[in-house]
């Protein structure tokens, strides 16, 4: 059985599919077996992504799969170590399901308050319907200034969310890569500290609850 991780928020823009494929490339530059799985049928990023990629010739390959969120994918399948969910921005109850079925739930966010504020309301929405608060973290992304950053996390820190290391700020850079088919931990000019200590923090974040839901 895979180790599911679910990238879910209230709206469109905060960085989830972006994170969504730094995940995926990571995960497969270290030999996972990973499987990513576009839900959102309005827009189908990760397959616009996926096709730059071959294209291009980028590798390791990464499998996407395209469904619409009331399909839900096989999180039992022997085949995948990792299996990413990107989810449509917004809250249904089918995405609900998944995130009730996750080992993590991540949801990226902007650091103004337009987009803390619903993030925020999401995950009490989420605990309330039963997902474990420690199974709940924020990812902080299109930051400009540090300034931005220690205020964000002052933000969901008084909320009682947890929120992991590190950050994506905002770069050309990183949409140049994207737009080729790479992801923003495959950019010709090297790791940003930021986002390795971001990737970092979720793999671990992502390990304790694997092994906490294993038992």
């Amino acid at each position: 059985m895979p180790v599911v991780i679910a990238l879910i928020s209230q709206k469109g823009g905060v960085g989830k599919s972006t994170l969504a494929r730094a995940i995926a490339a990571v995960a497969a530059g270290a030999g996972l077996k990973v499987r990513l799985v576009d839900l959102d049928p309005q827009q189908r990023t990760l397959l616009l992504w996926e096709k730059a990629r071959r294209d291009n010739e980028i590798w390791p390959e990464i499998t996407i799969e395209a469904l619409a969120t009331s399909e839900g994918p096989d999180v039992r399948a022997p085949m995948d170590d990792v299996l990413i969910l990107d989810l449509p921005g917004q809250m249904t109850e089918a995405a609900l399901h998944v995130a009730l079925r996750a080992h993590l739930v991540v949801q990226p966010t902007g650091p103004s308050r337009d987009d803390l504020h619903p993030g925020v309301l999401v995950f009490h929405a989420l605990q309330n319907c039963g997902v474990p608060r420690d199974r709940l973290v924020f990812a902080l992304c299109r930051l400009l200034t540090k300034a931005e950053e220690d205020k964000a996390r002052s933000y969901l820190a008084a909320a009682g969310y947890a929120v992991l290391p590190g950050a994506i700020p905002e770069r050309a850079a990183y949409r140049e890569a994207l737009d080729r088919g790479r992801s923003l931990t495959e950019i010709d000019a090297g790791l940003d500290e930021l986002v390795s200590s971001l990737m970092a923090g979720l793999f671990r974040k992502v390990e304790e609850q694997a092994y906490a839901t294993s038992g």
